[in-house]
């Protein structure tokens, strides 16, 4: 199988396609060049792609893409922040909405056996409901980047509907964490470099709830789904999330990272006024989990812990694609 994944050279690219790649797969990839500290950049990831694309999904076209054979299309690509959509929110907007758009429009001339669509937990209209969203539940978005990504999901829907393109699915996840991800304002990055320099890490929302869940649980999710859309030609909306109960805080993942790194450093409330976020944030994942048979293999302990445990190994001098590849092959073992 010949998968093509925008975004591959970002946090969840780089995993993906390391997965499918340890399955026997050829991989392409279209993406901004890798940021130097990126897990594309440190674990040297570029000789494993078939066709390494470096393009702004917002200005690509079927023009720039080569000669390809290729079998799905995962899109992942987008500006996945919500701090930085309110400093750059028009640039979020146009990757988050229009790069979509682009991407659908690519598959007229690849014309894929599944094209799998990734938005995020964040596209349904906040109601602070307590027993979950289901793939039903209204969509909204009061930030930049919430309302980008819900408008990117009904544009999909759209252009399913519209254009009679049923090998078309979208998957909603979020909160993914796992070793690699060095992106600013992100809460376990944050952490681990808070205690590498031994200081007390800041949390801005200690309160705030998420559905936490690692890297691997959310990807081995989404090839779950490829393979049904491949099998049985489904469609549809897909959240993929850990439990609804119990639910875990941000400054429980902080408690725990610490214990996991050993670190002296106890959290404080950050006092500096942050734009504002959702409370609650939980996803009701039963139809996943009964039509696609899929559940997390790891707990919400063992997905901080393996997350700290990455962190630890590249810190102490490991090779970072090694700790990549042995991770993917442990989750594979279980």
């Amino acid at each position: 199988m010949h998968y093509l994944i925008t975004g591959h050279s970002g946090f969840k690219g780089a995993w993906l396609s390391m997965m499918l790649k340890a399955k026997g797969n050829k991989v392409s990839g279209i993406s901004l060049a890798a940021e130097k500290s990126s897990i594309f950049n440190l674990s040297n990831l570029e000789d494993i792609f078939d066709n390494n694309i470096i393009k702004d999904i917002r200005d690509i076209s079927n023009s720039d893409l080569p000669k390809m054979d290729i079998d799905v299309v995962i899109h992942l690509a987008a500006q996945p922040l919500v701090k930085t959509s309110y400093d750059f929110p028009v640039e979020t907007f146009q990757t988050n909405v229009i790069g979509t758009l682009n991407v659908l429009e690519l598959t007229k001339k690849l014309k894929p056996k599944a094209t799998l669509i990734i938005t995020t937990d964040k596209v349904y209209k906040n109601t602070s409901k307590k027993n979950g969203y289901v793939e039903s539940d209204p969509l909204g978005g009061s930030d930049p980047y919430s309302a980008s990504k819900a408008a990117a999901d009904i544009a999909t829907q759209s252009w399913r509907s519209s254009f009679g393109d049923h090998s078309i699915a979208i998957a909603r996840a979020g909160n993914v964490i796992g070793g690699g991800d060095f992106a600013d304002n992100r809460l376990l990055p944050d952490l681990v470099n808070s205690f590498i320099q031994n200081k007390q890490p800041k949390l801005r929302y200690p309160e705030a709830i998420r559905p936490w869940q690692h890297v691997l649980d959310c990807l081995n999710g989404y090839l779950m789904l490829i393979n049904k859309q491949l099998d049985k030609s489904i469609n549809g909306e897909w959240n993929f999330s850990p439990p609804a109960s119990p639910t875990h805080t941000v400054a429980e993942v902080a408690t725990l990272a610490k214990k996991f790194w050993g670190s002296e450093q106890n959290w404080i409330p950050d006092s500096i006024a942050h734009q504002p976020e959702t409370a609650m944030l939980i996803l009701d994942s039963s139809k996943a989990r009964k039509e696609l048979n899929w559940s997390e293999k790891l707990s919400f302990e063992e997905s901080i812990s393996w997350t700290v445990d990455f962190y630890k190994e590249v810190s102490s001098g490991k090779n970072q694609r090694n700790v990549l590849e042995s991770q993917i092959k442990k989750y594979q073992s279980l």
